[in-house]
């Protein structure tokens, strides 16, 4: 068989639920050459099924299984499997805009020299009564100051990246579960990787109290893990006050969440108050509404946030 030129990678755990509408954006792509990894990690509910019925219809699409292993392993299971010379990931209950890998195909052949790529995200809650989002992408090419920061990235579901890139810098963390992803861009990077954002929105983004999204502590302590390797001692403590900022940006947009929101606040002034507040838009904005919300309705809270 010829090489396609993306391979897009899609870990699944029990997500019979969601997995339709993810692989069905792939398969609508105006850029057609690609194939389709459906990774089962060793998932107990039909996910298999569902994956194998768009085997069954499409040859672009292929299925592996193996005992469960976590979203780490799994990802690089997949990057090992892979024919592209490009690799595009894509998260079970997130879901692309029809344009998403002619977009980055453009950015990637303007720039041969460039590693990964990254567009816009709509931020989509699944509860009613909630406001969607957009992420920011930063002018020029990123840094481990904006990944160690705000992440814009933010989700695997928006990532492309070469596929010789691993074979220089290896795959994702196993013993990581959170902010994994963050580990491996900043590795990439530190190791002097080249990763540019496109201003385009191609990603929606399912924010949930029961996904990942929402395990904000857990990505806390996953982040601290790695960040203390990568950052200077002097410049930590602000790096982490922008990311305690994210994350009680992304608290805020989940229902049930304002304590924690006014929690990662407070921590992230304590730690670097003048970090925190750059950029009013986002730093007194979010430190404003934590202060606010516990006294909110959360509907009102998440319909006003930004």
């Amino acid at each position: 068989m010829p090489q396609p030129v993306f391979s897009v990678i899609i870990p699944c755990y029990e997500c019979e639920a969601t997995l339709s509408k993810a692989v069905r954006s792939v398969l609508a792509q105006s850029f057609a050459d690609f194939e389709v990894l459906l990774l089962d990690d060793g998932s107990r509910d039909c996910t298999r099924a569902v994956a194998e019925a768009f085997a069954a219809r499409d040859p672009r699409v292929r299925v592996l299984s193996h005992a469960n292993r976590g979203v780490a392993a799994t990802r690089n299971r997949g990057i090992a499997e892979a024919r592209g010379a490009l690799i595009a990931f894509l998260d079970a209950d997130d879901w692309w805009e029809p344009a998403k890998l002619d977009v980055h195909l453009e950015r990637h052949e303007a720039d041969p020299d460039l590693d990964a790529s990254f567009a816009r995200i709509a931020f989509v809650p699944d509860t009613p009564g909630g406001r969607t989002t957009l992420s920011q992408v930063p002018a020029g090419r990123l840094s481990t100051r904006h990944i160690l920061g705000e992440n814009p990235v933010c989700t695997m579901s928006n990532l492309v990246v070469r596929a010789d890139c691993f074979s220089v810098f290896d795959g994702f963390e196993e013993t990581m579960s959170h902010a994994e992803d963050q580990e491996w861009l900043v590795r990439l990077l530190a190791g002097g990787g080249r990763i540019a954002g496109l201003n385009r929105l191609l990603v929606h983004y399912r924010t949930s109290e029961s996904g990942l999204s929402s395990q904000l502590s857990r990505m806390h302590a996953g982040w601290r893990s790695f960040a203390y390797a990568y950052a200077p001692q002097r410049e930590v403590r602000r790096y982490e006050a922008l990311y305690c900022r994210y994350l009680a940006r992304r608290a805020l947009r989940l229902p049930g969440w304002a304590a924690p929101a006014l929690g990662y606040t407070l921590r992230g002034l304590a730690l670097d108050a003048a970090a925190f507040l750059s950029d009013p838009r986002r730093g007194l904005a979010t430190a404003l509404f934590s202060a606010l919300a516990p006294l909110m309705p959360s509907r009102l809270r998440r319909r006003i946030f930004a």
